[in-house]
């Protein structure tokens, strides 16, 4: 599919600007590009109720939003819950940034939202994020009740960086017992930094995230070499992907790491995980947090709300 048009005058007017690429810029000037997605979205949907919270992290409190949708008396009983992690890199991002695809979310599936804040790359390299993303979900688990959810039905979900942390912290619920996951949901993850798929090389430059830009990002997240081949880190490089939540993989087609996501989806097919995937033609990566500037952004927010609302019947999974 040709690129869309939206997408199109977005990546003309960010060269005509000289917006350059990541790896070209110092880590806060890169923080601060991240954040200047809020720019792109539409305006935040009203939901029912907001709460900031902190969970205990691995060095003190992170923050947490939760979002009570709309129409919250509309369906007896605990609510599903979706745990998100926010992309950014690694480096950047934050439960800000995301503010309005998670009202989006909630109002979308009739779930409550838990946006997770987690430590960020360099000063914070790998495993800081997944755990402070395991201890996201325990807290979830233990608390939610108090707010109508439903700690039976929870589902992680990531874009980006926020993906691979998604994948990752299915892995390691199931590895260290718990808490049970109703499913995940993967947004554009970004898996392994060592993979060589024909994307990574068609869509190199030009389209938003360049892989300079993903090497630089995965250059600051991972201490060295050798924990690419941690399945924590990289989570096609576990021995075993059996037992695993049932999977939404999301990819775009203009993306760097569009193959190996869908190459990552394959493998937990063929360990007999329940997989869907879907690609968008014509977009690009980070497309889940342009809502305003490209309207086909609700293409990706209605298979994530439409996925969801099939895996958290209260007669499913």
């Amino acid at each position: 599919m040709a690129l869309d048009e939206h997408v199109s005058q977005l990546i003309d007017s960010l060269n005509s600007q000289g917006v350059p690429s990541f790896e070209q810029l110092s880590v806060d000037q890169a923080r601060a590009v991240v954040d200047t997605f809020t720019g792109l979205q539409a305006p935040a949907q009203e939901v029912s109720r907001i709460e900031n919270l902190t969970y205990p992290g691995g060095n003190g409190d992170l923050p947490l939003r939760l979002y009570v949708p709309e129409h919250v008396h509309e369906r007896p009983g605990p609510r599903p819950v979706v745990l998100y992690l926010h992309g950014g890199g690694f480096i950047g991002g934050s439960i800000d940034v995301a503010d309005e695809p998670c009202r989006a979310m909630a109002n979308g599936t009739g779930a409550i939202v838990v946006s997770a804040g987690y430590r960020l790359a360099p000063e914070h390299k790998f495993p800081a994020a997944p755990d402070d993303a395991m201890a996201a979900l325990r807290w979830v688990a233990a608390h939610i009740v108090d707010f109508g959810g439903d700690p039976d039905c929870i589902v992680i979900a990531g874009d980006s960086a926020g993906g691979n942390l998604a994948a990752v912290t299915a892995l390691r619920t199931r590895d260290e017992g718990g808490p049970r996951l109703r499913g995940q949901v993967l947004i554009y993850p970004v898996i392994d930094p060592n993979a060589d798929f024909p994307s990574a090389r068609e869509y190199a430059e030009g389209y938003i995230i360049t892989k300079p830009a993903l090497d630089w990002f995965w250059s600051h997240y991972l201490p060295g070499p050798g924990d690419a081949g941690n399945p924590y880190a990289v989570p096609s490089r576990a021995d075993d992907l059996s037992g695993l939540p049932p999977a939404l993989v999301l990819t775009n087609e203009y993306e760097v790491g569009r193959d190996e996501a869908e190459d990552y989806a394959a493998k937990l097919k063929a360990a007999g995980v329940d997989t869907a995937v879907r690609r968008f033609g014509g977009l690009v990566h980070g497309v889940f947090w342009m809502s305003g500037a490209v309207p086909r952004s609700s293409e990706v927010l209605a298979a994530v709300c439409d996925y969801l609302g099939s895996i958290t019947e209260p007669s499913g999974v």
